[in-house]
């Protein structure tokens, strides 16, 4: 396929990074005995998810109807989407027919949107397998382990199928957390466990839990389905976390130099290329792949500012630079389109197909 170098900044992925990335994951739970149900919000892409199905995946993690559909579509057919969703008449009506379309389970923590399942959709809720998501300590959305039961016998009483129970620990994001945040997911599952069995549900069999900060510490004597997503690119973050190395990044965005002040350089790739996280345990707006010890200390929406501490190794103007986003996911998601490169070999253009698909 033949692709014309792009102008920067532009989202370039090494693609043999990327196949050890999603091989390494792979195995890792194949030796574990786990299945892995890899989070497609990260890179949004057709191309990816099939590396990870040939990589031998359970099946696939979304956050929305709208990335649910978008891989439906591309023949995707088990679906967890990890959000306790609010049914509408609309939304509803998408639902019934990603259930026509393939298998989907869905989180739930709440009676109300129970009951809101069962008004939308009558006989239809039947085909939906639920998973009761349980609060470790992210304190986000999520029910107390203790109240899983009682979640279930109220859902049980509505008609309907509770298959198990997820989590996601994520309070892994900082420093030294992996260990404590795996810790909290285990406990938090199997208590839910405990609950679902006390409650009358022995077949709930299903603990899902995964982060990528997370999914080296994960206790696999309670954890049967992991679901990470940075994984298959890895970010600044998950670097200053200590969870990859610089060798396991597969994405960066390539920047321009476009002015030069000392030590300091400015790189034509702002809040509107890179996305603007920035946690607390950050060491700037994001990395340079190469040089270590630049930091990112500026970042407005076209511009990012960057500190070479060794005068040096300041690049000139025109050159271009691999800038290491923060949170990839958010990169990701302000893109259209990602080049692929092989050994520095520019092969292939995907597009990132479910980009935006918010609701």
């Amino acid at each position: 396929m033949f692709v014309t170098m792009p102008e920067t900044p532009f989202i370039a992925i090494e693609l043999g990074v990327l196949q050890n990335n999603i091989a390494r994951a792979a195995e890792a739970a194949r030796t574990a005995g786990i299945a892995l149900r890899p989070h497609v919000k990260t890179h949004k892409m057709i191309e990816i998810a099939r590396m990870q199905e040939a990589a031998g995946i359970l099946g696939i993690t979304v956050a929305t109807l709208g990335e649910a559909e978008v891989f439906v579509a591309a023949g995707f057919a088990d679906v967890l989407i990890a959000y306790p969703l609010w049914l509408t008449d609309a939304s509803a009506q998408r639902l019934s027919t990603l259930l026509d379309q393939a298998t989907i389970r869905l989180g739930i923590d709440s009676a109300e949107s129970a009951e809101r399942y069962v008004r939308f959709l009558g006989g239809k809720v039947s085909l939906i397998e639920f998973l009761i998501e349980v609060d470790c300590g992210h304190h986000r959305s999520g029910v107390a382990p203790g109240a899983v039961g009682e979640l279930a016998e109220g859902l049980r009483d509505l008609g309907l199928d509770v298959s198990g129970c997820f989590t996601f620990p994520g309070h892994s994001y900082a420093l030294e957390g992996r260990a404590a945040a795996a810790h909290d997911e285990a406990k938090a599952l199997a208590t839910a466990q405990h609950q679902l069995v006390a409650a009358g549900f022995p077949d709930a069999h299903i603990r899902s839990g995964g982060s990528t900060p997370s999914l080296a510490e994960a206790d696999v004597l309670v954890v049967t389905e992991q679901r990470p997503g940075v994984y298959v690119f890895n970010d600044a973050q998950q670097v200053e976390l200590g969870s990859c190395n610089w060798s396991d990044i597969a994405l960066t965005v390539h920047a321009t130099v476009v002015s030069v002040r000392g030590n300091k350089v400015i790189v034509n790739a702002g809040s509107k290329a890179l996305g603007a996280d920035r946690a607390p345990y950050a060491s700037g707006y994001g990395r340079i792949l190469n040089f270590p010890d630049a930091r990112m200390v500026a970042l407005s929406e076209h511009h990012a500012t960057v500190d070479f501490a060794d005068a040096a190794a300041v690049p000139a103007l025109g050159e271009i630079l691999k800038v290491v986003p923060n949170h990839v996911c958010n990169t990701v998601n302000l893109a259209d389109e990602a080049f692929v490169f092989d050994r520095g070999e520019l092969v292939d253009c995907w597009k990132v197909a479910a980009r935006g698909k918010n609701s």
